[in-house]
């Protein structure tokens, strides 16, 4: 089957979906595999490596001309015209742009958006959810220590005792995880906060403290056990205990990193304009979260903090807050690695061994999970 690997057009987007390790493993199951030129250098993954994997490199119309197109996101207008019709799209299409996925089912395209794949352990191997937030939980610490204008360990110098950074992380899904892990291999102190009290043990067992925030009534704690994996909006009695508890550990923090997202709604804002001001000069705030929050009064869209802007670095009340909206695609090499081997889990449910086409099984949770458009129609309603 003819696959093609376009490079991806979306600003500051350095991710590849295919890398040369994965294109060899396409070749090698008899796939004719089709890499843009550049597409990969970003991702340190020169056309050089692709070719010796087998691949061979073309231009966007040989890349998005193929019957199987694999991308990190979903394609431009531009880009559109120069899909074939009846062929499959496989990338991280957003689920929950509707607009997007009437154009692509449009212009005719299979399309499997990998952020729906169901939360399960079947799925584990092509969650590129979980395995970009990884990375974003790791670079949001190293940019807060990057803006820090102090040492994150305790240091004990002829020159005195340097306190040791105190770090709370807000949502502990993957990426604030992986924020404690990365926080503590630094030397910090970490506090954590989340609305599920399942995490508990697993902050505590990376070092951290759980700000712990009892329910009071059955519906506080239904909420509080998510489904899916997710978390479910808290009920407010709830949210007004934990967010005073939570800004009396902002108001002592040294950095903090919020990572709290739910998936088809604006992220819940933790941390307030007066529990900024409440912080202390030089402080830092990582808003994972950053263009996905509320929309603020001025029409401007923050994060888990309205202050936030997307993709700016900016000073508020002494405080450095850093907005960035695509943190994996400053770790491009790692993050391009993890997500084309997600897609290559994926594509072994619709392109089997010697397929000569994809394949749609309807009795694949998986596959009907991701499958957005097909024939024309908008499947995920």
């Amino acid at each position: 089957m003819l696959i093609g690997v376009p490079a991806e057009t979306v600003a500051g987007e350095t991710r590849v979906a295919v890398t040369p390790e994965t294109a060899k493993k396409l070749v090698a199951q008899g796939h004719v595999v089709r890499v843009q030129a550049g597409a990969g250098l970003h991702a340190s993954a020169t056309d050089a490596a692709y070719e010796a994997a087998g691949a061979q490199i073309t231009d966007a119309a040989g890349a998005l001309g193929a019957d199987l197109v694999l991308k990190v996101r979903s394609p431009q207008a531009s880009e559109l015209p120069l899909m074939k019709a009846g062929a499959t799209l496989v990338g991280m299409l957003n689920p929950f742009d509707a607009e997007g996925l009437r154009a692509l089912a449009a212009a005719g395209l299979t399309g499997f958006a990998l952020e729906a794949a169901p939360r399960t352990t079947r799925a584990q191997s092509m969650d590129v959810l979980s395995s970009q937030a990884n990375i974003a939980g790791y670079k949001a610490v190293m940019l807060a220590a990057n803006a820090y204008p102090r040492f994150f360990p305790m240091l004990m110098t002829a020159a005195g005792t340097v306190k040791a950074a105190r770090v709370v992380i807000l949502g502990v899904g993957v990426a604030g995880l992986q924020a404690i892990a990365t926080a503590k291999r630094l030397g910090a102190v970490i506090e954590a906060s989340d609305v599920r009290p399942s995490v508990k043990e697993q902050i505590e067992s990376l070092g951290g403290k759980f700000i712990d925030v009892p329910y009071e009534t059955p519906e506080e704690k239904e909420a509080a056990e998510g489904v899916g994996g997710y978390a479910k909006p808290m009920p407010p009695s709830w949210l007004q205990r934990q967010a005073a508890e939570v800004a009396k550990r902002v108001a002592m923090a040294d950095v903090v990193i919020s990572t709290a997202l739910i998936p088809g709604r604006a992220a819940p804002t933790l941390i307030t304009e007066e529990m900024v001001k409440s912080m202390k000069p030089g402080s830092v705030i990582v808003d994972i979260a950053a263009g996905k929050g509320p929309a603020n009064a001025d029409g401007s869209v923050g994060g888990n903090c309205p202050l936030t802007e997307a993709d700016k670095t900016v000073v508020k009340h002494g405080v450095t807050i850093i907005g960035e909206t695509n943190l994996p695609a400053l770790v491009a090499a790692d993050a391009s690695a993890l997500y084309a081997r997600n897609v290559l889990d994926f594509l072994k449910l619709v392109l089997p061994k010697d397929a000569a086409a994809v394949q749609v099984p309807l009795d694949d949770d998986i596959v009907v999970a991701c499958l957005m458009t097909q024939a024309g129609e908008v499947k995920r309603k």
